[in-house]
C-alpha cells in the first residue's frame, strides 16, 4: 500500500508500476460568499473534482475519490482550480494507493 500526504501544494504522488490506484482527498475553504474547486491531476490532466460553495458557511468541505489506471511513473496531485483553503493546504488530506496491479 502508498499512501503520500499532501502537505504543500507541491507533493506529487509517483506510480511506482503499472496498476489501478484509488485517490481520495479532502479539502477545507477558508471564507464564506466564495467556491472553492479542487482537481485531482495525473499527469497534468484533471481526472475528478471537488466543489465547496455554500455562500452562508465560513468552513466548509469539499471531498472526492476515484479510480485511475496509472503507468509506472505516472504522477498524481492535487491542484487548487478555485477559492482559498484554510490554512493554505495544512487541513488538507490526499492520499493514494495501488488497488491491483495490471
Amino acid at each position: 500500500m502508498f499512501i503520500m500526504p499532501i502537505c504543500s501544494k507541491f507533493s506529487v504522488f509517483l506510480a511506482p508500476r503499472r496498476g489501478v490506484y484509488s485517490f481520495n482527498f479532502h479539502v477545507v475553504k477558508a471564507y464564506n460568499r466564495q467556491t472553492i474547486q479542487v482537481s485531482l491531476m495525473v499527469n497534468g490532466w484533471p481526472m475528478i473534482s471537488a466543489f465547496a460553495g455554500d455562500q452562508d458557511v465560513t468552513r466548509e468541505a469539499a471531498t472526492n475519490a476515484g479510480l485511475v489506471i496509472m503507468e509506472k511513473g505516472d504522477k498524481a496531485y492535487l491542484r487548487l482550480e478555485r477559492g482559498n483553503l484554510m490554512g493554505g493546504w495544512k487541513y488538507s488530506t490526499f492520499s493514494g494507493f495501488l488497488v491491483f496491479p495490471l
